[in-house]
């Protein structure tokens, strides 16, 4: 599936899915002004020759006085008639469009603020990878050396924030931390950066009162994390959108990408959240993995055809939410880069999971954890590619491990007591069962027979890969009700055949795991083969299914030889890259921007000479430091996989300091989705004998 970020407007939104839109804020008392922004220093407010943003938001707020404005300053704000909302906008030197930001600016409190760069001369240029969002002009991140904890904090009724590249936000580590940098922060009022002895008392009003939460805050067609020209900024932000309190905020059309922790996250509120056509790619890459990660109240949360793509966990990952949340029309695709996780993996009760393009997942598909409630969740019409795991995966709470609550755990045994009703998530609905796994034909046509859990309808979905007998749900064909007993039954009139596995999903407890695969032959007695792998392209912006199938290729005498080193080498107890892994990290990414079918896995290793946990924690961070290299280089982040592996993989079980030299490693594992037939060396330049 091609995928492409759609436009999505305020009035679309509201078509779709009336209630989740409430009316628009209106101005209340603030007098409404047009501000136009022509200058991008940063500072203290003064009287000089030109406006600043701060100065820009002090004057929306209404907490900087037209008096206090030099004439030249005065010139530039504009009255607007009573009942409309105020605007900035912006007119920077054509070489000066960058704003560094010497601390946090003032929240956004102003009701129905717009704050617009897309009135930026010259925007409106397009990326051909992304032509629906187009490139920002205004930038604003941190003055070098400064500490900006966030970019924009929205604390006011109806405020939009359009047209802007945010990065760089971050912030020391403390011993007490209220709130985590991000780029765009939402909530009922601007926390301090900490919350030590010396700094000023907290004031978040009635949390529980949603009358207190900014209501209907527009975030849209900005580029979070990601600096005009497309490249990585060289301190990432904590997170791209933060909602740690609001009500019917929008997020869309937004590019939101390399965030150590992730895209878009919820804290206490986010009720009727609409993240909508937004293309978030390549986060997590330090902290929280997940491309977006809700937490708190989300009742009535949409996340509508975004674009997930190559971050380090899940691409959705609902954390103890109360109030259900739609998932529906997404790309959930190569996520897990750091993280064996679930590509989608829900807590709670009352989700929706349709219609999504799901696949390239070291995990399964869609996970549904046993923390109750976790019922009620409809998992339907999703199509999955490429998954190490179920499509649909049940958890139960016998299974309590790490990777049971992150991954899954497998296919279920059929539902045996009452009892397994509370302790599984989805009520425990069984899995449909066929009569037999092969069905041969007595005629055109060829009836399915089997059995579900009776009151449930079954969905029948095509099965094209070989990945054993749990091969993930392809294609979605036709839905069937069950009789009394449960038993149904299904017309194939395919003369080709086929393979075919079924869900079955009940209201009152929601959608089950998979069948088992089974076999329909076709008038030829035979059955259509199934790949294993299928051929294609790591890429996130662009079709990740070749666009027509790959022809077989010959057997070639003489492979390609590509000289690439399979190793780099660290210095003890460091994971920083030296000059001369460097040099190899180049020729790898030189490689891999000429071969774009290779895709790679970064094993971290150690020498034995410390704790089992600490050598496993260094060897992500040496995989991690070799990745963000290539990332920088070019290499597309959903071509790179992190697997951290400690000291559980020596090259030697010697002890002299060649050996732990040769430990101190990330091997690279390179495989070529589109077959062809290379061979890699391996060669030794940068060992650091320690």
């Amino acid at each position: 599936m091609k995928f492409a970020v759609g436009m999505v407007t305020g009035a679309a939104i509201a078509g779709l899915f009336p209630g989740l839109v409430a009316a628009q804020t209106s101005p209340e008392t603030l007098p409404a002004v047009r501000i136009v922004v022509n200058s991008p220093l940063d500072g203290p407010i003064q009287p000089d020759g030109a406006l600043t943003l701060r100065e820009a938001i002090a004057i929306a707020n209404d907490t900087l006085a037209l008096d206090d404005l030099s004439v030249p300053e005065q010139a530039q704000i504009e009255p607007l008639a009573a009942g409309e909302a105020s605007t900035i906008v912006f007119n920077l030197p054509p070489e000066e469009t960058t704003i560094y930001l010497t601390a946090v600016l003032p929240d956004l409190a102003a009701p129905g603020l717009v704050v617009d760069g897309t009135t930026q001369p010259g925007y409106g240029a397009t990326r051909p990878d992304l032509p629906e969002i187009p490139v920002p002009v205004v930038s604003l991140t941190p003055a070098p050396g400064r500490e900006v904890f966030r970019g924009f904090t929205v604390s006011g009724p109806g405020v939009t924030v359009r047209g802007f590249s945010l990065y760089g936000f971050w912030s020391r580590d403390r011993a007490t931390k209220t709130t985590p940098p991000a780029d765009i922060f939402i909530a009922s009022a601007p926390p301090p950066a900490d919350s030590s002895p010396d700094a000023p008392p907290i004031e978040f009003f009635n949390l529980e009162d949603p009358e207190i939460a900014p209501q209907q805050v527009v975030i849209e067609q900005n580029w979070l994390g990601v600096k005009p020209d497309g490249t990585t900024p060289a301190q990432r932000s904590a997170f791209g959108v933060s909602i740690f309190n609001s009500v019917g905020a929008q997020v869309r059309n937004n590019l939101i990408q390399n965030h150590e922790g992730s895209g878009v996250i919820t804290g206490y509120r986010a009720t009727g959240l609409a993240l909508v056509g937004n293309a978030i790619i390549g986060n997590g890459v330090a902290g929280i993995p997940d491309a977006v990660r809700l937490e708190g109240d989300v009742t009535e949360a949409t996340i509508l055809n975004n674009l997930i793509c190559a971050n380090d966990g899940s691409g959705i990952f609902l954390f103890k939410p109360e109030g259900g949340t739609l998932i529906q029309g997404n790309d959930i695709r190569f996520n897990g880069r750091r993280f064996e996780r679930a590509a989608v993996y829900v807590m709670g009760a009352g989700h929706q999971i349709l219609a999504n393009d799901i696949g390239y997942q070291p995990g399964p598909g869609v996970a549904v954890a046993a923390a109750a409630p976790s019922d009620r969740t409809l998992i339907r019409d999703n199509r999955f590619t490429q998954l190490q795991g179920l499509s649909i995966d049940l958890v139960t709470q016998n299974n309590a491990s790490i990777q049971d609550f992150q991954r899954g755990d497998g296919p279920n045994p059929p539902r045996n007591s009452r009892q397994r009703r509370r302790d599984t998530a989805n009520g425990a609905i069984n899995a449909p069962s066929f009569d037999r796994y092969v069905f041969d034909r007595g005629g055109d046509t060829v009836r399915l027979v089997g059995k579900a859990d009776p009151g449930s309808e079954v969905d029948l979905y095509r099965v094209v890969e070989d990945a054993g007998v749990y091969s993930p749900l392809a294609e979605p064909m036709m839905t069937v009700p069950t009789a009394a007993d449960g038993t149904f039954e299904a017309v194939w009139d395919d003369p080709a055949g086929g393979w075919v596995s079924a869900i079955a999903t009940n209201p009152e407890y929601g959608t089950s795991e998979p069948s088992p695969v089974i076999q329909i032959l076709g008038t030829d007695g035979t059955s259509p083969d199934r790949p294993s792998p299928a051929p294609y392209l790591a890429t996130c912006l662009a079709d990740a299914e070749p666009e027509a199938p790959a022809p077989p290729r010959a057997v070639t005498p003489d492979p390609i030889r590509l000289r690439i080193p399979r190793n780099i080498h660290f210095a003890l107890d460091r994971s920083d890259i030296s000059p001369e892994s460097a040099a190899i990290l180049d020729q790898i990414a030189a490689a891999l921007l000429d071969y774009p079918s290779l895709v790679v896995e970064l094993h971290g290793h150690t020498d034995p000479r410390a704790s089992v946990a600490y050598n496993q924690a260094l060897s992500e961070r040496r995989a991690i430091a070799a990745r963000d290299y290539l990332v920088r280089r070019g290499v597309a982040p959903e071509r790179l996989r992190i697997v951290p592996l400690g000291e559980s993989q020596r090259r030697s079980q010697g002890n002299s300091r060649l050996d732990f030299a040769r430990d101190r490693r990330v091997e690279f594992i390179f495989t070529d989705t589109q077959g062809l037939n290379i061979l890699f060396e391996d060669l030794e330049t940068d060992l650091q004998l320690e």
